[in-house]
């Protein structure tokens, strides 16, 4: 699956929300989770925003597709927490200087679902805005200053030329008979060369854009006129509120099951 590929229909519900929106309710979810180190705060952080996908109009099949990096991560960081706690609790395996215990479980489960529940909340909100609808708002809503702003909808809009020229880059190396076949190390030199030079033509088109866009006068310190009023309705304001309840739901049966560690 194309990361770039849209994740929801421009007329669906979340795709129809206000970007502030998504991005309040997410920061507030990612906040009750930060607080917590224990696996069910974020385990009900997490289940609660798989279960708001079908009423935003997201498939949950596309939507794990595309975060299949974050949940390779997650596994990594549970694993490696969980091997390398210290050996407290019951001992379920032990194997050089590895050991498996309860209390590394626990460590394990809970900085593993930890990543997902932090992580999973900001790609659907950031998968189904609009770049332009959200310069506009940090500019209107937030005061964000209008260089910035539009600073980072160009790079924001530069993400998929990215993707596109990675894709180019393996495919033009690839008609060229430039194949590690089996060879780890032959594979991973090819992939430091390919990234150096996606970094090299990044560089150059983002130097060339910033020209562009000072010639443009956006470097200009006036006053800039906004084309389109983004207000804020009921349906954004409920988003928030559903925010802030799944955030305190986490919390409570945490606390309700006697879990809850709060992050020292």
């Amino acid at each position: 699956m194309r990361l770039d590929a849209p994740l929801a229909a421009p007329d669906s519900t979340v795709a129809r929300l206000n970007p502030l929106s998504k991005l309040g309710a997410t920061l507030v979810v990612s906040l009750a989770v930060l607080a917590s180190v224990d696996p069910v705060t974020a385990a009900v952080a997490l289940v609660g925003t798989l279960a708001v996908l079908p009423a935003a109009g997201v498939r949950l099949g596309p939507f794990l597709r595309r975060c299949w990096p974050l949940l390779v991560g997650s596994i990594v960081v549970g694993a490696v927490n969980t091997l390398f706690s210290p050996a407290t609790g019951t001992t379920y395996l032990h194997v050089g200087p590895f050991r498996v215990t309860d209390a590394g479980l626990a460590v394990g489960a809970g900085l593993g679902l930890r990543v997902l529940a932090i992580a999973l909340p900001g790609v659907l909100a950031f998968a189904t805005t609009d770049p332009t609808d959200l310069a506009d708002n940090l500019v209107q809503k937030l005061r964000v200053p209008a260089r910035f702003a539009i600073g980072a909808l160009a790079a924001f809009r530069m993400m998929p030329l990215l993707l596109a020229e990675w894709r180019l880059l393996l495919l033009a190396r690839r008609a060229r008979g430039v194949d590690a076949g089996a060879n780890p190390v032959a594979r991973a030199r090819l992939f430091a060369s390919a990234l150096f030079a996606m970094l090299v033509g990044a560089v150059r088109r983002g130097t060339r854009l910033a020209t562009a866009m000072d010639a443009r006068g956006f470097d200009a310190n006036l006053p800039r006129s906004i084309a389109r009023q983004h207000p804020l309705r009921r349906m954004d304001f409920a988003v928030l509120a559903g925010g802030v309840a799944l955030a305190t739901a986490a919390i409570a049966v945490s606390v309700a099951a006697g879990t809850f560690q709060f992050v020292s």
